[in-house]
């Protein structure tokens, strides 16, 4: 039978693109295993949601230069802060997911699930967990000047002078508002919330009695503890610390709940091939667990964690459900 003319042409055309689409199919099947192979080959960029000088930030500058003396590539830090580490958070997750950006972030990018109506990615699925960094203790201070040795003793000055005293927390919505709110709710008192923009101005309000407790991030609070300026009451977390070994946790003092805690960690876009999560994950816990490494971040008064994507992945989980619980408990809210 014979054809007509315009069938002959259409037929090489269509088969050249079934062809095309083959090979382009084979490429992107195969794109995974390449990449993971050649990676890194170019600059890695570390973003950090907060401002410079941070612990978080201070941390990443640490990870940033022993990866480039590691991986033989520049790895940048930049910072993208606003809206309490969402607009840093969100940038990562909806960068190219090829290992070249990375996200250094805090706790509060699995407690906001909880505090926020609605987020602009989601942790799960826009976000791939690489490695825990290391734990950022929290722990209840008071000024020098205030007479109480204990908690109970905070405790039992509250309940005697109902919304009197002051205490301080280093931003609405943080680790140290939901800690300060679920004490007012499981001991009983009323203290007024004084939310600050950052550690460093709540600990000189603290230092100067202008608050009369604080929840405040060791790496903040350490020199002035250190020194007798302020005392520290209580820790979180599920265990004492080995830096305020002879301070009780929380919980130790018959108040469950603050077992969770602040952490740095290290995340991914969430399309990044298994396997460049992998490697990243390998060698940023090989620098945590270095000596070097160990040493750079007992000296922010971070406690070392490193370990694999997998558990990393776990930990955000569980914490996920826990600061859900402790937000429902307190009854705090974003803003």
């Amino acid at each position: 039978m014979k054809l007509h003319p315009s069938i002959r042409v259409v037929r090489p055309v269509a088969a050249a693109a079934v062809l095309a689409s083959a090979i382009a199919l084979g490429s992107i099947a195969f794109a995974p295993a390449v990449s993971a192979q050649t990676y890194p080959d170019r600059r890695i960029t570390f973003i950090v949601p907060y401002p410079g000088g941070g612990a978080t930030d201070v941390s990443a500058r640490l990870l940033a230069s022993k990866l480039s003396e590691a991986w033989k590539q520049a790895v940048v830090v930049e910072n993208k802060s606003g809206a309490g580490g969402i607009i840093g958070n969100d940038f990562v997750a909806k960068a190219p997911a090829d290992g070249y950006t990375v996200l250094i972030a805090i706790t509060q990018i699995i407690q906001a699930p909880s505090l926020v109506s609605k987020l602009p990615y989601d942790v799960f699925k826009d976000l791939a967990p690489v490695t825990q960094v290391a734990l950022s203790p929290i722990v209840l201070t008071v000024p020098d000047a205030q007479p109480m040795k204990s908690l109970k003793d905070l405790i039992d000055l509250a309940k005697a002078n109902p919304g009197k005293y002051a205490y301080g927390t280093f931003g609405n919505a943080t680790t140290s508002h939901l800690y300060g709110e679920l004490l007012k709710k499981t001991a009983g008192i009323d203290m007024t919330h004084v939310p600050y923009r950052g550690s460093a101005p709540l600990l000189n309000d603290l230092l100067g009695n202008q608050v009369t407790a604080a929840f405040v991030d060791l790496t903040t609070a350490g020199p002035q503890l250190s020194a007798g300026k302020v005392r520290a009451l209580a820790v979180g977390g599920e265990q004492r610390k080995t830096q305020l070994a002879d301070v009780p946790t929380l919980a130790e003092l018959g108040y469950p709940g603050f077992e969770a805690e602040g952490w740095v960690g290290v995340f991914l876009p969430g399309a990044t091939p298994r396997d460049i999560v992998t490697k990243l994950a390998a060698e940023l816990a090989r620098i945590i667990s270095s000596a070097e490494g160990i040493a750079g971040l007992q000296a922010l008064n971070l406690v070392p964690v490193g370990g694999t994507a997998e558990t990393f992945e776990a930990t955000l989980r569980r914490d996920h459900a826990r600061w859900a619980t402790v937000a429902k408990t307190a009854g705090v809210k974003g803003e």
